[in-house]
């Protein structure tokens, strides 16, 4: 039900570089995690890359939308001088880029498909397309591939018919009630929700349908071993400095 890793680093080093990069990449590698989590949607050119909000200015310098932008303009952006003047130069990676890093690294992803408004179908095609030929080799020989995700439920069904071999997961705030329903149409491998919204009765609830359960965003570790202890199977943080990194 759930073969993968316990804890990810979330959006790659946590709150211990800007998200997104590959700075914080490297970062959570050197914090030991060989499992992350990270957003991808879609460039104006259709070239997948890595980043989290669908508008400029939080993390990336700049005005308008990612997708206002090719995926050269978002790489020569300053993406890390936010965070601290040691990370200067950090720009927008590209999909491709952060692949190539945690596949030499042997780094497990958590892939979230987070479409730009109104571009759910085609974000969720190009990902998972991408992600297949890219572990081509991975997927005719049995090995771990990693885990599609999304909110969408559009750009998830997208993905499934672009590339049924790779496995998927249904990202939800809280649990809705027509949960069990949804995941058997859907045809996920997990459910991942905010493990603020979870209790130990729905824990139980999704553990007995068969499937995978993972958490965000889990930050001390109190509760990350209250969550395992309900049988959740992995979860993100951002405190890759304090939660150690299980497999």
């Amino acid at each position: 039900m759930w073969p993968y890793p316990r804890t990810l680093a979330h959006r790659g080093g946590g709150t211990l570089a800007p998200e997104n990069t590959l700075a914080a990449l490297r970062c959570g590698l050197a914090y030991g995690y060989r499992a992350v989590e990270f957003d991808v949607m879609l460039a104006s050119d259709g070239v997948p890359v890595v980043v989290h909000d669908p508008e400029l200015g939080r993390t990336v310098a700049g005005s308008g939308h990612v997708n206002d932008y090719t995926a050269a303009q978002l790489g020569a952006m300053e993406a890390g001088a936010w965070f601290g003047p040691q990370f200067a130069g950090e720009g927008v990676p590209t999909f491709e880029a952060v692949l190539d890093y945690c596949k030499t690294q042997r780094i497990w992803m958590n892939i979230e498909i987070k479409p730009a408004p109104g571009c759910d179908v085609p974000t969720g095609e190009t990902v998972a397309q991408a992600t297949r030929d890219y572990f081509a080799k991975e997927i005719a020989e049995g090995e771990l591939l990693p885990l599609l995700s999304s909110f969408s439920i559009a750009a998830l069904e997208a993905a499934r018919q672009a590339a049924p071999e790779l496995a998927r997961g249904w990202l939800v705030e809280w649990i809705p009630d027509d949960w069990a329903r949804t995941v058997k149409e859907l045809d996920v491998v997990a459910l991942h929700c905010d493990h603020t919204q979870l209790t130990r009765a729905l824990a139980l609830a999704v553990k007995e349908e068969g499937l995978g359960l993972f958490c965000y965003t889990v930050n001390t570790p109190e509760r990350a071993s209250e969550l395992l202890a309900w049988g959740v199977d992995g979860f993100c943080t951002d405190r890759i400095d304090i939660i150690p990194s299980m497999a």
